[in-house]
Parts: C-alpha cells; structure tokens; sequence
C-alpha cells in the first residue's frame, strides 16, 4: 500500500532563529538550496512547507555557506530552550531524561521529516533516524544536529554533563575533532548505520524544571496534532496542496503534480477518477480557495494576487473571478470587509 500520509513539511520559525546563530541569513541560505524565500515569510504558512529532498538542500547549502565542521552543533547548542516549538519544548520539562526522549521521538515528526527510533536494553539506550518519503541518505550536517539536540536535552533537562557511550556515523572520517569534543566519546566513523546510544542508568536523571501542569495543556494539542498529520489523506487533498505550492509558476499540468507526489501521471489520473474527481476540476477549486484567502489579506494588491495564482495576465484573471463570483475582485474584497465589520 503506497504512504498517503503528508508529504511536505513546515518549517518552525525556530530554524530560522538558528540560521541566525551561526552567521547566515534564511534568505541567503534558501537562494543556495535554490528554494523560494518565500518560505520564510512569517505570513505565508502554506508557503513554508517543503519536501524531505528540499529539506535535505536547506542543511547541504548551510553547510556550503558555513563550512565549520561544527555547525550542525552550534546550531543546537546556541538557541535557547524557550524558543522551540512546543512539540520540542514539551521534552524539555517531562519528568525525567527517559519521558524527554519519548515526548521528542513521538512528536518530532511535527517539525522535521523523521522518525525517531529508540531502542532500549538493560544497558543502554540507541537512537536511530529514519527519514520520510526519500531514499537520499541525509546530509552530514543534520545528523549531527539531530543527535546534538538529544544530547542537549539530556543536559539541559538534567542539568548535569551526559556523556553518550558511543556515536556511530556513517560516513568516512573527515580528520576534525569538533564532533568528538562535543559528545565527549569516541565517534566512529564509517559505521553501518547512524546511531547514538546513551547508557541506561542516565536516562533515569530527573528533570529539575519537569512541570506536569503545563505538560497536561500541551499533551492534548500535540496529540491531536500528530493524529492529523499522519492520517491518511485524500488524493484530492494532495493535488491540491501541490497545486498551492506550486501554481505561482505558471499553470502546472498533472506531470508536474504527478512529479511532485512522487506517482507516475497515469497512476495519479486513477486514483483521482477513482475519488470521483476530475484534475481539471480540482486546479478550478485549488484557485477559488486560494483567491478567496488571498482577497482577504488587505496589503496585497490584486495584480500580486494574480501572479500568485499563475495567471499570466490581470485580465484574465478578472474574468476567471467573474465566472467564479459573479463580480470583480475588488468589489467581492468590499464586500468581505464590510460583512467583517
């Protein structure tokens, strides 16, 4: 059975904050990874989603633009715990290092492509990566910031220096100390796998700042949260977060949305006659829905507005709207504001 699940991701304005951190600027860093830099535009959410490959280019072109072989570090180990979304925040105030690691593998899902492994024996504790929807292997950069967010936790949650038994990197030495001085062991390089394992008897450390008032009015956000971003979704519902994505280049045509789902163009076409729908169709209610949110945001012009939506001209755009609502743009825009009032 193919994965309906999302397929693209929101960025939390966090990774932004930690872009800053190290000297570079989103923009900059999102021309690099050859993404729009609309994607870091605060009042565009649906704009700020991107695939795990696009995902993947964010982290290749910090380390382009930030060669340091300590970046994926520093990236971690300069934000302040406060500022993490709350799907993170939440593991820094569980109960102990074991709840921490939990909370973070279950819902991390809601900030990056990954899953979370943890396996855990009498002796230690192993974390393990699995990245969604891709079989690129995951630039170096974010394997190390994804294992220095768990070290981290463990540190910051506990307030004392946890030191992992061991990090196994899959890719070959590269001769820099910066990763072994951080976890404070031996890092192997050139391992089959990516992992990094604590010892048991750390993940028991209580959390000194561990506040169950605030985790009870998070939990159920979070879970419901989860539970919607990992049902299953229509192909309907699929084609038309493509379409939003990417109608302001141009008119897409079902090879471009088949491409960006991952599926073979006939394969898309079945499954969308099988929901009773046509493409066609679903690029007209794609736009209306897209309009009608865009109208009501007062600081863009209706000329922008068309572009957005891939029209190649205002004119046509204004007859489209026409046959839609029966007047024009501007006055429909009246209207709403003057209901709203």
């Amino acid at each position: 059975m193919s994965d309906v699940r999302q397929t693209h991701f929101n960025i939390p304005d966090v990774f932004w904050q930690a872009l800053r951190t190290i000297g570079l600027e989103p923009s900059a860093v999102l021309r690099q990874a050859r993404l729009p830099v609309t994607l870091n535009f605060r009042e565009r959410r649906e704009r700020r989603q991107v695939s795990t490959e696009e995902f993947f280019r964010l982290w290749e072109a910090v380390a382009v633009l930030n060669p340091d072989p300590a970046a994926g570090v520093l990236i971690v180990t300069r934000l302040d715990s406060t500022t993490l979304p709350p799907s993170s925040f939440a593991a820094f105030i569980a109960r102990d290092f074991r709840d921490g690691l939990h909370r973070l593998a279950r819902f991390k899902q809601l900030c990056t492509p990954e899953r979370v492994q943890l396996s855990e024996d009498s002796m230690s504790c192993t974390v393990t990566l699995d990245w969604l929807r891709t079989q690129q292997p995951p630039p170096a950069l974010l394997i190390d910031a994804a294992f220095a967010t768990f070290v981290e936790l463990g540190r910051r949650g506990a307030r004392v220096p946890i030191t992992p038994r061991s990090v196994e990197l899959a890719r070959p030495q590269n001769g820099n100390t910066a990763l072994a001085e951080f976890f404070g062991c031996t890092v192997r390089f050139g391992a089959e796998r990516n992992a990094l394992v604590f010892d048991t008897t750390d993940l028991n450390r209580p959390f000194p700042g561990h506040n169950p008032e605030l985790l009870e009015m998070l939990n159920p956000t979070l879970t419901a949260a989860l539970a919607q971003a990992t049902a299953p979704v229509t192909i309907s519902h699929q084609v038309k977060s493509a379409l939003r994505r990417i109608l302001a280049s141009g008119r897409p045509d079902m090879v471009e949305v088949a491409r960006e789902l991952g599926m073979s163009e006939r394969t898309l076409q079945r499954r969308i006659t099988e929901e009773g729908s046509s493409f066609r169709q679903l690029m007209l209610q794609t736009r209306q829905e897209m309009v009608r949110h865009l109208l009501t945001e007062p600081t863009l012009e209706i000329e922008e507005i068309a572009c957005l939506l891939g029209y190649e001209d205002t004119n046509s755009f204004y007859r489209a709207f026409r046959t839609w609502e029966g007047t024009t743009p501007a006055r429909w825009r009246a209207m709403q504001a003057a209901r709203a009032h």
